[in-house]
């Protein structure tokens, strides 16, 4: 099952955008200290974690009627790409989208008859994500919605790959125009997925997984471990060395 996440960033401003550049030596970059408020530009992200690859698109204004239709584009077409899903009875497709849902406080409803689970989706808990109209065509079309908690949305992959590709982007520019700020974006973007870095999970739980192995103890050389280190049978080697050092 695919896991993709979802996030929008912005307003990114027509000014200049500080950052490091190569040039010659006594001839730093100068950047006007005025600038021109010639309007803003934000970023639609989609983003798959394991994989690295992204989906971003600029535009003036992130609500709703711009959001929905370009999420459901790109959820549809990735749904074309992914495996057809195994025939399952209902009471067990069910319990796969329930499973999603316990320990939520505020589970939404899901309807009487669901479609295969084939997608989950991770992104903000905000108003416009939680319309009636788009939840129920994510889950006609098999894409579970999992919400960030208030005041969690580091957990949300996608703003990490933004501030990587938009510094990459506007570091040392100085763009006139919303269109410029969204011509680089789209176009580092575009130059990320030729080499896309997957993204794996650190947070505590990775920390204590870490933590368990590295006190483990490696036993001959193979996978098998113990909790402890095995006690080392001194006596024996002792009466080795006793025993030739008498023979000699």
């Amino acid at each position: 099952m695919a896991t993709w996440t979802q996030d929008e960033a912005g307003p990114y401003q027509t000014k200049p955008y500080p950052g490091a550049s190569w040039q010659p030596v006594g001839h730093p970059v100068r950047q006007a200290h005025e600038y021109i408020r010639n309007g803003t530009a934000k970023m639609l992200t989609l983003f798959h974690p394991r994989t690295g690859e992204v989906c971003m698109k600029g535009v003036t204004s992130a609500s709703n009627a711009v959001l929905h239709p370009w999420l459901q584009e790109q959820c549809t077409a990735i749904l074309h790409t992914l495996p057809a899903p195994a025939p399952r009875d209902a009471a067990t497709q069910r319990a796969a989208w329930q499973r999603w849902q316990q320990g939520l406080s505020r589970p939404f409803t899901l309807p009487e008859e669901l479609p295969p689970l084939r997608m989950l989706l991770v992104w903000d808990n905000l108003a416009g994500h939680c319309t009636p109209d788009m939840v129920l065509w994510l889950v006609e079309h098999g894409i579970m919605p999992l919400y960030t908690p208030l005041g969690g949305s580091w957990l949300n992959m996608a703003e990490s790959v933004q501030r990587i590709i938009v510094r990459r982007a506007l570091d040392g520019q100085s763009p006139d125009t919303p269109q410029q700020i969204i011509a680089a974006v789209e176009n580092t973007a575009n130059t990320w997925n030729r080499e896309p870095t997957p993204f794996v999970w650190g947070g505590k739980r990775a920390a204590r997984r870490q933590r368990s192995r590295e006190r483990r103890h490696a036993l001959g050389g193979s996978g098998a471990c113990t909790q402890r280190p095995l006690r080392q049978r001194t006596g024996l080697l002792k009466k080795w060395l006793k025993s030739s050092q008498t023979t000699h």
